[in-house]
């Protein structure tokens, strides 16, 4: 395929002619890179195979045009043909399953692709992407790669079964107003997070108020849930300063909201800016959670994310004028189950609709060092972490 182009231009009486020919050989390779990175993994899958030169752009880790339309199918969760058994073409960095392997979905890997044979180093970085590093427990003596199917196994059959034998206790945090943490544990078969938060109100005093719910940060397999009590107080003794810190970190308030829930232009682009290392509102550094990897809605997180999966920050989230978090905040993580269109909501799932349906085996632990690497902010604001019941007091 050739595309020719003439030009002529005249220098007093002299006229020289200018010819120029691209043709696919005469492209730099990053140009043909950038191209095939458009196409669909089926269409790039032939395009691989035309010639040596095309063979070798294509299978070159730096230039990598396989990325982006792998990135299109895992954000989809619609999977080409060519994705199911990728791993058997050499063509294809094995950097890129890293990417996959943290991001697909539990039945794709498990039960429907062709995994590759990765390095240990390797499957230690998936597992640690996917999952929150207190499930490192599972490892023992076993590989990564063994860790990382074994987990995999066990987070598909738990968010559609109700078994728990795997789990006998399931672990929370509870933020105290004092400043202080409390990683509890609750039997599994009959963990209720609505159950165990009404308790709380009831020990403070705060029954005759209404829970609230909110979606702190997601993954590919479990959402973490933080369960508290808003109020306008009469005294600051009453108040959880800590809690809103956790739910929306200092200095990353948008600086205004539109009446969709969305960020002004303004302030969509500088959450939009601000997202791999410093808020633009203070002089906090935040970087972006890398492990675990949030899911798409959450990239940005701590930060904010637009495209309406972010709901911290939506109207419906945000508390009135004169309201403040009281009492206690649990924080606990929920098993995602498989995409169903009558949970979401024009914002996504929210408030009571999250435990719609939900078995209480549905639900995982959550501990001191998972908190911690969520919210790494909250290390210097927290006075003592308490492992149990009581004020740690001795």
């Amino acid at each position: 395929m050739t595309n020719q182009h003439s030009s002529t231009s005249t220098a007093g009486d002299a006229g020289v002619v200018l010819h120029a020919q691209c043709t696919l050989q005469t492209l730099p390779v990053e140009l043909l890179a950038e191209i095939f990175s458009e196409l669909d993994l089926d269409s790039l899958v032939t395009v691989s195979c035309l010639s040596h030169r095309l063979r070798a752009v294509t299978a070159d880790t730096s230039l990598n045009p396989w990325r982006r339309p792998i990135l299109r199918n895992l954000h989809r969760c619609v999977y080409d043909k060519s994705l199911f058994h990728l791993s058997v073409h050499s063509t294809v960095p094995r950097q890129n399953w890293i990417e996959i392997l943290t991001f697909a979905s539990s039945r794709f890997l498990l039960f429907e692709s062709t995994l590759p044979n990765l390095k240990s180093s390797e499957w230690e970085e998936c597992f640690r992407r996917r999952f929150l590093p207190g499930w490192t427990k599972w490892k023992k003596d076993n590989s990564w790669r063994e860790a990382f199917m074994k987990v995999l196994y066990r987070v598909w059959h738990r968010s559609r079964s109700s078994c728990t034998s795997d789990e006998s206790w399931t672990k929370y945090i509870v933020i105290n107003r004092n400043g202080s943490v409390n990683e509890l544990e609750a039997a599994s078969r009959r963990f209720n997070p609505l159950a165990i938060f009404h308790e709380m109100k009831l020990q403070n005093n705060l029954a005759h108020l209404p829970t609230q719910i909110r979606v702190v940060l997601q993954l590919v397999d479990i959402r973490i849930l933080a369960l508290g009590v808003v109020n306008r107080p009469r005294t600051h003794l009453t108040v959880n300063r800590n809690a809103r810190a956790f739910l929306y970190p200092p200095g990353l308030e948008p600086l205004g909201t539109s009446v969709d829930g969305g960020l002004t232009s303004t302030s969509h682009q500088n959450a939009s800016d601000s997202r791999t290392s410093v808020s633009m509102h203070s002089n906090t550094a935040y970087l972006r959670l890398s492990r675990p990897m949030p899911s798409h809605a959450h990239s940005n997180y701590p930060m904010y994310t637009p495209g309406g999966g972010d709901q911290r920050w939506h109207p419906d989230a945000m508390l009135e004028e004169g309201m403040q978090w009281v009492g206690g905040l649990m924080v606990t993580v929920q098993l995602r189950p498989p995409p169903d269109p009558h949970w979401s909501t024009p914002h996504g799932v929210q408030g009571f609709e999250l435990f719609g349906g939900v078995d209480h085996a549905q639900f995982a632990s959550f501990t001191w060092q998972d908190f911690l690497a969520i919210a790494p902010w909250m290390e210097e604001r927290i006075t003592k972490c308490i492992y149990g019941q009581g004020l740690g007091i001795h």
